[in-house]
C-alpha cells in the first residue's frame, strides 16, 4: 500500500503525504479507543469475566510478593543496579540496529536489485511477516521453558550473521537480497522476550521507572544508527560498511544479552 501510495497526486497533494496522513489516522482512531477500553488495574477490566479478574489479580499479587522476598528495590537502587545497565546498553545496542535498518532498508534493497519502488516495497512484506511470527513464536516457547536470555540473544545473533553474511555474497544479488531480508525480520522475535527480562527482577515504581530509562537511553539508538549508517555510505561510497556496522551492533546486543544474570521470582 505504501508503495501504491506514492505514485498517487491526490488534491494537489504528493504521495509522500498521503502516506503520513494516511499512516496518522489508525493512531488516532486507536488512542481514543484506548481511553475508553483500556482500564489501569486488571480488576477495572469489566470485558473480563470475574473469575478471570480475579485470577488475574491473585496471579500478581503472587508475582509481586516472590518479587520481594528476593528484592525490594527503590528507583534509585533500580537505576544503579549493573543488569539495568545492561539492558539499557543491549536495548541501545539493538535499536541502533534496527532503527538504522528500518530507515535505509528501502534504499539498501533498491540499490542491490535495482528495482522500482512498489516491487521493493513489496519485497520489504517478507521481513514483516517473519518479524510477526518470530515473535509469537518465540516468545510463546520462551514462557513455556522460562527462558530468557537466549530467547532474546539468539534473534540477535541470527540477525547479525545474516547481515554478515551479506558481504561474502554481495555479488550474488538475490541471495544478498533474501539474507538482508531476513536478518531484518528474525531480529523482531527478540523485542517481547527482552521486555520480560525487567519485569523478573523489578516491580511497582522501580519496574515503571526502569522501563522509561532503559527506552529513553536506548532509543538514542534512533538518532546513531541512522547517523552512522548515512555517514558509512557516503564515506566508502559502498554498502558494505553498512551491513557489517548493522551485523556488529546486533552480534553485540546478543552478546550483552547473555551477560546477564537475572532469577525469576517464581521459579521452583
Amino acid at each position: 500500500m505504501a508503495g501504491w501510495l506514492l505514485g498517487v497526486h491526490w488534491f494537489l497533494l504528493a504521495g509522500w503525504r498521503w502516506l503520513f496522513i494516511l499512516e496518522g489516522i489508525p493512531a488516532i482512531v486507536l488512542g481514543v479507543i484506548t481511553l475508553f477500553y483500556l482500564t489501569d488495574w486488571p480488576a477495572q477490566a469489566r470485558w473480563l469475566l470475574e473469575d478471570e479478574r480475579e485470577w488475574l489479580v491473585n496471579e500478581l499479587r503472587s508475582e509481586l510478593d516472590a518479587k520481594k522476598k528476593i528484592q525490594n528495590h527503590t528507583i534509585l537502587q533500580a537505576f544503579l543496579d549493573r543488569r539495568v545497565a545492561m539492558l539499557t546498553a543491549a536495548w541501545f545496542l539493538s535499536l541502533t540496529g534496527t532503527l538504522g535498518s528500518i530507515y535505509w532498508i528501502p534504499t539498501l534493497v533498491k540499490r542491490l536489485s535495482g528495482l522500482s519502488d512498489r516491487s521493493v516495497t513489496s519485497l520489504l512484506l517478507l521481513p514483516a511477516l517473519l518479524g510477526i511470527a518470530g515473535m509469537l513464536l518465540n516468545a510463546r516457547h520462551s514462557d513455556r521453558t522460562g527462558e530468557r536470555r537466549w530467547h532474546t540473544a539468539l534473534p540477535l545473533f541470527a540477525s547479525g550473521l545474516m547481515f554478515e553474511l551479506v558481504l561474502a555474497v554481495h555479488q550474488v544479488v538475490p541471495v544478498a537480497i533474501l539474507l538482508l531480508l531476513l536478518g531484518s525480520g528474525i531480529f523482531f522475535a527478540f523485542y517481547p522476550v527482552f521486555w520480560s527480562i525487567p519485569t523478573m527482577m523489578l516491580s511497582e515504581a522501580a519496574a515503571a521507572a526502569t522501563f522509561g530509562l532503559i527506552n529513553s537511553f536506548g532509543q538514542c539508538g534512533g538518532f546513531a544508527g541512522p547517523f552512522v549508517i548515512g555517514l558509512l555510505n557516503d564515506t566508502t561510497h559502498s554498502l558494505n560498511a553498512s551491513f557489517a556496522f548493522i551485523g556488529l551492533v546486533y552480534l553485540a546486543a546478543g552478546a550483552v544479552t547473555l551477560t546477564l544474570k537475572v532469577k525469576n521470582p517464581l521459579a521452583n
